[in-house]
């Protein structure tokens, strides 16, 4: 059984407001829905990862887990039924039954209301600001209501459209994920693969004869420190090896910890994590986190091909195998150095760097183009439920 919350207001105008279209009217909340109060709520501990009916929570996936009990059960005779997360300020519509953890409330559409009307006049209602109580606000928003065959209508259309806008994002994503996927394809490429002879001019040699690491301390709170322009591995993209801030920008941890220098001559190898691939060529001399190692290369290989050698899979494999830790996994750097690498001669080297230096500069513009396109769709939502509210499906 459930207990339903029957505050009621009167229906009341809102001047203030943009002026609705014919028939339609402003109301809050709980002029249109009632509160439910499940029999009883859950948590995570009483949450099991397979069962019967699914515990809705505030995250966003939605749920956290199920239950095969039948206390606290929303069940059918009550759905379809809208739910809103008091912290998160998510709003989900259940068709089917489920049950809830605290600050999640149901909402439970009354006589001569639309409940999927329901959900779509409260998505993007209310934005979460802070970690709090937000079910105070919504109550007090105005929303505004139009006759019940024009819920239905619009609530119709709504889904059809959303459905349209999912189906574009997916395929958007799916290109951004493909677009990813090519600098990886190209170093196959560019590199032989195992079992393959070398071309004529290529050898094997480990990678401790072509470079060496160059771990000069910076000391935290001296002069050097605070001029030094500061790295760390969140300044470097994974795969690309993109530097994410101007060497302008000021340094964030003056006087905090020890860090390495480096210079226009190194390459940044992220040893933290190396699947992440982090490998970068710095073009201005500046100081890094001590999880980054500044190689220097010999006169036997060009520094831009060193950074595609060391961000080709064979090397993130390496490194991996090698790794120590688990939870936080770093790249044994003895080990790394006697990984053997393909080496041709100094003038092939730079023509493959070109090369992989223009693939992916187009890669690059066409995941800005794919990245462009995803937040054209991701804008939609909102722009849809405007003028859906504003009379204009």
């Amino acid at each position: 059984m459930t207990k339903m919350e029957t505050t009621v207001r009167a229906t009341h105008a809102s001047p203030q407001q943009k002026t609705l279209p014919a028939g339609w009217r402003w109301v809050r909340l709980l002029d249109i829905v009632d509160r439910i109060t499940p029999g009883k709520l859950f948590d995570r501990e009483s949450c099991k990862p397979e069962g019967k009916v699914p515990v809705v929570d505030q995250s966003e996936c939605g749920f956290m887990g199920f239950h095969n009990e039948a206390p606290g059960v929303i069940a059918s005779e009550d759905l379809p039924l809208v739910t809103f997360a008091n912290h998160t300020c998510a709003v989900r519509l259940h068709t089917a039954p489920f049950s809830v953890i605290q600050n999640v409330f149901p909402l439970q559409a009354r006589e001569g209301i639309d409940p999927f009307f329901v959900y779509w006049v409260l998505c993007g209602r209310l934005p979460a600001t802070f970690y709090g109580g937000h079910w105070p606000m919504l109550v007090k928003k105005e929303l505004p209501l139009p006759p019940l065959p024009e819920q239905r209508r619009i609530a119709g259309v709504l889904k059809e459209q959303m459905a349209a806008v999912e189906k574009a994002r997916a395929a958007a994503q799916a290109r951004i994920e493909a677009v990813k996927a090519l600098p990886a394809a190209f170093l196959r490429q560019a590199f032989p693969q195992p079992g393959q002879p070398l071309p004529d001019g290529w050898r094997w040699v480990k990678l401790g004869e072509v470079c060496e690491q160059d771990r000069r301390i910076v000391e935290p709170n001296t002069v050097e420190a605070d001029w030094l322009t500061y790295y760390s591995l969140e300044h470097i993209e994974s795969e690309t090896g993109r530097i994410l801030k101007a060497p302008i920008e000021q340094v964030e941890d003056v006087g905090k910890s020890t860090t390495f220098r480096f210079d226009e001559c190194h390459v940044l190898y992220g040893k933290l994590r190396p699947y992440l691939n982090k490998v970068a060529l710095p073009d201005a001399p500046g100081r890094c986190t001590t999880e980054m190692i500044p190689l220097i290369c010999s006169n036997e290989i060009d520094r831009v091909f060193l950074a595609w050698v060391l961000r080709r899979g064979e090397t993130v494999q390496f490194a991996m195998q090698g790794k120590t830790g688990s939870r936080m996994p770093r790249a044994d750097m003895d080990s790394l150095p006697t990984l053997e690498i393909p080496l041709p001669p100094l003038s092939e080297q730079r023509r493959i760097a070109g090369v992989l230096k223009e693939q992916v500069a187009a890669v690059e513009k066409a995941r800005a183009a794919a990245e462009a396109e995803l937040e054209t769709i991701n804008a939609l939502p909102a722009a849809l439920l405007r003028r859906a509210f504003n009379g204009e499906i």
